[in-house]
């Protein structure tokens, strides 16, 4: 039987060996993801295909298949705007984190930044484009 503090506890094992990884990896340092996005070194870049490669595996062999529905006019712009921000910010939403609790202070603008941007999306949406939502959960 699975109880609310064994689930808590798993995530919290989980997350914290994520961002171990992540953070031994290189993906938590400026400078690394910064020379990947340059194509100044593709070993994070490799890196990041091999996970990716990983997963498309397993999801063949779990036979985990994608939900049908419609991609939405919000997808493309986006999508656009995560890697812009991703490239500018030297990382995706969780690796502000990983940053902060590696003494990157500087990273918490980041952080600021991805929560006001949620909040204006969310706002932009609901007052103008009212786009579906659908599995995003705008």
């Amino acid at each position: 039987m699975r109880t609310r503090g064994a689930i808590l506890l798993a995530n919290i094992i989980t997350g914290l060996t994520l961002g171990f990884t992540v953070s031994n990896i290189g993906f938590g340092d400026y400078n690394e993801l910064n020379r990947m996005f340059t194509f100044q070194d593709l070993r994070m870049l490799l890196s990041f295909a091999g996970a990716v490669a990983i997963i498309v595996c397993a999801f063949a062999l779990l036979r985990v298949r994608r939900t049908p529905g419609r991609i939405h006019a919000g997808v493309v712009p986006g999508a656009v705007l995560f890697g812009t921000g991703w490239a500018i910010s030297g990382g995706c939403p969780a690796i502000p984190i990983v940053q902060v609790a590696g003494g990157y202070l500087p990273a918490l603008v980041t952080i600021v930044g991805v929560t006001v941007g949620i909040r204006l999306c969310r706002w932009a949406n609901a007052r103008y484009f009212h786009l579906d939502r659908g599995s995003c959960g705008l």
